[in-house]
């Protein structure tokens, strides 16, 4: 519910002014319209709280969080709790502070009349659009148990793929943050104290030393430009990935990254099959499911063509079709729903193939993980040996008599 401060006109013409809560505007004016004859100026009042950020609190509810969620919103409905009271129960046993503020939102819209979808929506700027159309279709079609029961299976999957993904990638990322803080030292520290002490001797460097030295100093003199440079150009990509012409343009560059790309295909065909599949299940009709799932897919390029194939099935086409000729989905994707919709059975057939997939997608992962590791290794063996001999061999040409 919502608190708005009103300005309005009595029926002896005087002014008044007042506050009164609702869950929009709308039902605000109805409820003023009730007393007064005009409504003059309405509008939502902040509660006197100024904006603040709680950094305890996460920054979008995770697939762990939606899965737990979903879970319990489907034992306690079975078991015969109304949906306000489920609601607050779930609220207070939430560990997740973003999740436990949305839901006691929620409850009190809820409590009031209004749909759980509907209150999602409002309160719940950070949970999914697949979550909230489930719960949706879950309520319109009277099947909401089996709608949460179908959302636990989907975010449960999607958080063992991404716990599997982090702790794969846990041990590049740390050799790689270690190596770039050794280095760092080495240049910055190291470099200049054997340059003080090889140029005391006045003898001429070998060329490596004398690029290894230029290196050094580039880096201790004009390092806060590089910062700035860096911060720069991450924050403009960053912006220019929030447009539309962003978001196409990289999502077509990481599909034509040699590995990375086939990874981020399989990725977007396990997103579509699975996600379809769950809002199918759902009950709601493969047209809007599908326009769905153009806005959720990762790949925006993905997420463009879905749309595009909604217009296709409103005409009158199956799913099969409006799919065919995709440039960026498998074809086996394609070839399956196509199956699947002659054998009435397109749910089960999405599942299945989006288990395929994902399951590529985590076969494809462990090979890049694995290239990933000895390249690393290879970089670093080059940088520490371009170190080592451009420190030690004005050393040894000293030692021998060559300088």
């Amino acid at each position: 519910m919502q608190t708005f401060k009103y300005r309005a006109v009595a029926q002896d013409g005087s002014t008044v002014n007042g506050v009164i809560e609702a869950y929009d505007e709308f039902e605000a004016i109805g409820e003023i319209r009730k007393t007064y004859a005009v409504v003059e100026s309405i509008k939502p009042v902040r509660n006197g709280r100024k904006f603040s950020i709680d950094i305890n609190e996460p920054l979008w509810v995770s697939n762990k969080t939606l899965a737990i969620t979903a879970n319990q919103f489907y034992i306690m409905l079975r078991a015969g709790l109304s949906m306000t009271r489920t609601i607050e129960l779930i609220a207070e046993q939430s560990s997740d502070k973003l999740m436990r503020r949305i839901l006691r939102a929620c409850a009190e819209d809820v409590a009031a009349g209004y749909s759980l979808a509907d209150s999602l929506e409002k309160n719940g700027k950070k949970v999914p659009a697949v979550f909230i159309e489930t719960v949706r279709a879950g309520e319109e079609s009277g099947t909401l148990e089996q709608s949460f029961c179908s959302l636990e299976a989907y975010y449960s999957h999607a958080n063992r793929v991404q716990r599997k993904v982090k702790s794969a990638l846990m041990y590049p990322i740390i050799v790689l943050v270690l190596a770039i803080v050794v280095i760092a030292v080495v240049m910055v520290v190291l470099v200049p104290t054997m340059t003080e002490t090889l140029l005391s001797f006045g003898a001429e460097l070998p060329v490596v030393t004398r690029i290894l030295i230029a290196i050094s100093g580039f880096f201790q003199n004009w390092w806060y430009l590089l910062l700035i440079v860096l911060v720069a150009v991450i924050l403009a990509l960053y912006f220019y990935g929030k447009t539309e012409k962003g978001k196409m343009l990289f999502s077509k560059m990481r599909l034509k990254m040699p590995v990375l790309g086939k990874i981020a295909r399989y990725n977007a065909a396990a997103q579509t099959a699975n996600t379809l599949a769950t809002l199918l299940a759902a009950g709601i009709p493969v047209t809007r499911a599908l326009g769905i799932v153009s806005r959720v897919v990762d790949l925006r390029c993905v997420g463009k063509e879905l749309n595009e194939a909604v217009v296709k099935l409103e005409s009158g086409m199956s799913l099969g079709e409006a799919l065919a000729g995709s440039q960026y989905l498998p074809a086996m994707l394609i070839e399956m729903i196509t199956v699947g919709e002659s054998s009435g059975m397109l749910e089960d057939t999405l599942r299945t193939t989006g288990l395929f997939y994902s399951e590529e997608a985590t076969a494809a992962s462990d090979r890049a993980l694995g290239l990933l590791e000895p390249a690393i290794t290879i970089v670093l063996g080059v940088v520490v040996g371009f170190v080592v001999i451009a420190i030690y061999l004005p050393v040894f040409m000293m030692s021998s008599g060559g300088v």
